[in-house]
């Protein structure tokens, strides 16, 4: 007896021997692709920087992919077996807690001993958090440097003296806990009316974002109890001169 004939499928939906580098919601578990769910689905292995925090995210999409930890504290250690495993014929997705695997979180590493083993590694598009907090801040987008977490000691004073010079849109990450103590240096070395924003919880329930100076966002969070992850827009060097030449002109 002949079997019954089988659709074909165009070769696109196949998943091929990878890594795929798979964006998560930065908060709103529905900002979310629809690839990128087949591609956790259809993936031998997630590597996760946190099984715990994916896998409420997994369980939301009925997704039971077998997962791995992968994070900074073991990314050198685990990346030969990796690059092992796909070279043998499995498909791997690496993904981070939130947001887009490599912007501030494991990523690179991987990337590069992929390549160099001659793996194709594949970015699916997806969220990552300072692009709601750049479109949102008010404050002109079109040029604009990601500097991410600033060093928390060493270099840090030199660092900020750097950004000072610079002419784009600046970005940074920031924990709440350091928040008010930021503010305070970006007022010092930035200049306390340079325009700014402060995006926190974004896509969640009590997403905020503040705009204003400096040092009126210093003064607004000075008293109050910051949660969640924080997203910092400031004007550049350039921005801020021209607004001010037109306040003493």
């Amino acid at each position: 007896m002949y079997g019954t004939a089988r659709k074909a499928v165009p070769s696109y939906f196949y998943i091929m021997p990878k890594i795929y580098l798979v964006p998560t919601p930065i908060g709103n578990l529905e900002d979310i692709t629809f690839r990128a769910i087949r591609i956790l689905k259809e993936a031998d292995l997630i590597l996760a920087e946190d099984t715990r925090t994916t896998g409420n995210l997994l369980k939301h999409y009925g997704i039971e992919t077998r997962m791995m930890s992968y994070h900074s504290y073991n990314e050198h250690r685990e990346v030969q077996y990796i690059t092992d495993a796909i070279l043998g014929g499995k498909n791997i997705a690496l993904v981070s807690d939130a947001g887009t695997p490599g912007i501030s979180d494991p990523g690179f590493l991987i990337v590069r001993e992929c390549l160099k083993a001659g793996i194709e590694v594949e970015c699916l598009p997806g969220p990552a958090a300072f692009i709601p907090a750049l479109v949102n801040s008010g404050i002109p987008c079109d040029r604009f440097h990601f500097e991410g977490f600033l060093p928390q000691k060493k270099g840090k004073q030199k660092r900020l003296r750097e950004l000072a010079e610079i002419p784009d849109m600046l970005i940074f990450y920031e924990s709440p806990y350091r928040l008010v103590k930021t503010l305070e240096e970006f007022c010092l070395h930035f200049g306390a009316e340079r325009k700014a924003s402060v995006s926190r919880e974004l896509t969640k329930l009590y997403e905020e974002t503040k705009r204003g100076t400096l040092a009126e966002i210093l003064e607004y969070f000075k008293s109050k109890t910051v949660k969640g992850e924080i997203v910092i827009v400031v004007e550049g060097k350039r921005e801020y001169q021209v607004g001010r030449r037109k306040l003493v002109s």
